[in-house]
């Protein structure tokens, strides 16, 4: 996929795939080619994936030089569909993730950016709200975000992937 990132200022764009698709990847490539074009300090970056497990995701520095960019992430971040053992486990995983990342999300919206890249926003659709990730989305001029959408993962009944995909479709 070509993505060109003065075609991506001033819109809204998410990219979406399974597992080990290369978003986080393409996302840094776009990163890479966006900050010749705007100032590095009008940029946030959301970073709500948890470390890579194997090869599979991990965070954006693991693919980027992030200097000069506002970088926002939670010191820990779970993969609860991963990790969790049963339904109980995972949402329980989750929900920890949904606190963490909404103190994240709050500090965005008291101190916007023009330009916000959130990766792996399906990690905050486990278990917290849209509203409180799309108001931070309409205070950025410009959005760009991963979001995990596939059916590789197993919720052990949690519910987890149908309202990721739902509110992700949304």
């Amino acid at each position: 996929m070509k993505l060109k990132a003065g075609d991506l200022l001033n819109k809204r764009t998410l990219i979406i795939g399974g597992l080990k698709s290369g978003k986080t990847r393409l996302l840094a490539k776009v990163i890479k080619d966006l900050i010749k074009l705007i100032p590095k300090d009008e940029i946030t970056v959301i970073d709500m994936a948890p470390n890579r497990i194997g090869k599979i995701g991990g965070k954006l520095i693991d693919y980027i030089d992030l200097s000069g960019i506002r970088y926002l992430s939670p010191e820990r971040v779970y993969a609860p569909r991963t990790i969790g053992r049963n339904s109980e486990e995972v949402l329980r995983y989750a929900e920890e993730n949904k606190k963490v990342i909404k103190t994240i999300l709050d500090n965005f919206k008291h101190n916007p950016s023009k330009v916000l890249i959130v990766n792996d926003l399906t990690l905050y659709l486990h278990a917290g709200d849209l509203a409180d990730l799309m108001e931070c989305i309409k205070l950025a001029e410009t959005f760009l975000g991963t979001a995990y959408y596939g059916d590789e993962f197993d919720d052990k009944g949690s519910g987890v992937n149908l309202r990721e995909k739902r509110l992700t479709q949304r």
